[in-house]
């Protein structure tokens, strides 16, 4: 795919923790950034937090014209975007709060600036519904945190135009991600729904007492887990047939796991279980900190981004 060069400064609408992540790897890529948030203390918040990632980002390695010089924020949202050529969305998750905002950057922005939101879950058909422009809207939704992870759901809404969709792939890519595009619209998108069904599973064998907290974290990170993080459960599995690949993985086990999936747990988010949960990741974060845990996995990320450089 041929990338976009037109793209030069972006907007980061929200300054929580993604729209920090992105404007922080927006810099690192050489951008110029403008974000604003109407919150007090916002922009410090922001400044602290780029302060904090960028030596990892550096580790990573950045990209020529980057520096947290090129960041300006302004709680101003028409300030903030005048001038730019790609918007970044990070908002609070509320679908009426996300319609208003489109609305009023699409009465702000040429046509041609691309409106892109970081929407975990909504859908860009509803998000869009009060733009005169909606065919330059679309979902990019990213993975926490965005400074790191490479992945970015591209979804179109119904009234969004494929140009906006390949031009924000192309955007996307220049700026290091892998994106994958959805051919259709569903609530959570792809890779929140494929990790909601396996902590589905894993808070269903909590609450039923087969296994602690740390013990179900375990069993992912220290088994398929690692598998994952080369390949994804598909090939896995191509990989588990052995000469005779998924055709002979589908005949060997195809039986068995569908009889799993019948017996796949229903749990329900009580206040017992939340309490269970909450309890069972004190217990395995030992006293870490947030920022020390932080830490551990962005160390443990870059050294398997690392390793598999080629692959994405």
């Amino acid at each position: 795919m041929q990338t976009d060069d037109t793209i030069r400064r972006v907007a980061v609408v929200g300054t929580g923790l993604i729209g920090s992540s992105w404007a922080a790897h927006f810099l690192a890529r050489g951008l110029e950034v403008a974000a604003t948030d109407p919150r007090p203390g916002a922009e410090g918040e922001l400044t602290s937090y780029i302060d904090r990632v960028w030596p990892v980002l550096t580790q990573l390695g950045l990209s020529p014209g980057a520096s947290r010089d090129r960041l300006r924020f302004t709680a101003d949202l028409k300030a903030a975007v005048t001038g730019v050529d790609f918007v970044q969305e990070s908002g609070p998750e509320r679908v009426e709060f996300k319609v208003k905002m489109f609305a009023d950057l699409d009465a702000m922005l040429p046509p041609a600036v691309i409106l892109a939101s970081s929407s975990s879950g909504l859908t860009m058909s509803a998000i869009q519904a009060g733009c005169s422009h909606p065919e330059r809207c679309v979902i990019g939704h990213p993975f926490n945190p965005p400074h790191l992870i490479p992945l970015v759901e591209v979804v179109g809404g119904k009234a969004t135009s494929l140009e906006t969709v390949e031009r924000a792939e192309k955007f996307y890519t220049r700026m290091g991600k892998r994106t994958i595009r959805l051919n259709k619209e569903v609530a959570g998108h792809v890779a929140n729904r494929l990790q909601a069904a396996l902590w589905r599973e894993a808070v269903h064998l909590v609450a039923e007492g087969v296994v602690s907290v740390a013990d179900v974290d375990a069993a992912v990170s220290c088994g398929p887990g690692l598998r994952w993080g080369v390949m994804g459960p598909n090939l896995i599995f191509h990989l588990g047939g052995g000469q005779g690949g998924m055709a002979q993985f589908m005949n060997h086990l195809a039986g068995p796991v569908s009889r799993w999936w019948q017996d796949l747990g229903q749990p329900v988010l009580s206040p017992e279980v939340q309490r269970m949960i909450i309890q069972g990741v004190r217990e395995e974060a030992a006293g870490r900190s947030i920022v020390e845990l932080e830490k551990e996995r962005d160390q443990a990320i870059i050294g398997l981004l690392a390793l598999r450089k080629d692959l994405i």
